[in-house]
């Protein structure tokens, strides 16, 4: 597990703050998808969001597959990461790319990274997908293996707003992954799930990984149809430690924003102590 400057979460705010789950309809090109996104950042930093979050693949939804290969960059250069950190600083907000292609060992794939950026501008945390979706279901045919790496460990980041765990997407219908990430405040969840699958699963899913980790999930989508043919399923929320859904955005670019309180998530794990409990261990 990859964990960085602890000594920040015993200092975080006691008090509310807002953050939010920002949902677009992403296309090929990465210039527009970025000028997208910037639009709803602001939207979203103007409601005073100090912790915004990006769907997966925001930067781009290719025509093919194979699309995101020609656009992926090496670590901490290129014009997706110079967006996400000079986005973050000029607005003054911690700023999470929900996936960026980034260059592997494979020349065949990249990683798909969750990268997160302080207030300051500066990346804190790198989260590389472990688990990569495969679909074969009526016309819908997905194999994320052939073009992406998968990654191998478990990442959180403690901030001002507490421990932070990373996932995307898919990794949501794994919760052991979420119980190596040893007591986090909030989970982050980007995804662009598939209408079939997201109409299903998505918000039972969200909902679990809250309950079962006393958490607040931040969950921003993919939502709408695409120029590639993909539907999404949208519906992005943010969901609070006791499974409530506190806000959501069925279809449509927008921005989720809602209040997190710390107080009234310590009360909830101090009335029911069930973290505590636990006595078997992921292996």
């Amino acid at each position: 597990m990859i964990e960085s400057n602890p000594t920040q979460t015993e200092a975080r705010s006691k008090v509310s703050f807002r953050v939010a789950a920002i949902q677009m309809a992403s296309g090929p090109s990465v210039t527009a998808n970025l000028e997208e996104a910037a639009r709803l950042i602001e939207e979203a930093a103007a409601q005073e969001a100090k912790l915004v979050v990006l769907p997966e693949y925001f930067c781009i939804m290719g025509m093919k597959d194979t699309d995101k290969l020609t656009v992926r960059e090496q670590p901490g250069s290129g014009q997706i990461q110079d967006f996400l950190s000079q986005t973050a600083k000029r607005l003054g907000i911690w700023l999470v790319g929900g996936s960026v292609p980034l260059a592997s060992p494979d020349p065949d794939k990249v990683f798909n990274s969750c990268l997160v950026y302080d207030d300051q501008g500066r990346q804190v945390a790198r989260y590389d997908k472990i688990h990569l979706f495969g679909l074969q279901m009526g016309n819908e045919r997905y194999a994320e293996e052939r073009t992406i790496k998968a990654g191998g460990q478990v990442v959180t980041v403690d901030s001002p707003f507490g421990r932070i765990g990373l996932s995307i997407c898919y990794d949501l219908r794994f919760p052991e992954l979420f119980r190596m990430m040893n007591g986090v405040d909030i989970i982050l969840a980007p995804a662009a799930f598939t209408a079939i699958t997201g109409k299903a699963h998505w918000e039972v899913l969200v909902r679990a990984r809250a309950v079962e980790n006393m958490a607040y999930v931040i969950a921003p989508g993919q939502g709408g149809y695409h120029v590639n043919g993909r539907e999404t399923n949208g519906d992005s929320m943010i969901v609070d430690p006791w499974g409530v859904v506190i806000e959501r955005l069925p279809r449509g670019a927008g921005a989720v924003v809602a209040m997190i309180d710390p107080g009234y998530q310590s009360s909830l794990r101090t009335n029911l102590p069930a973290l505590s409990h636990r006595t078997l261990q992921a292996c």
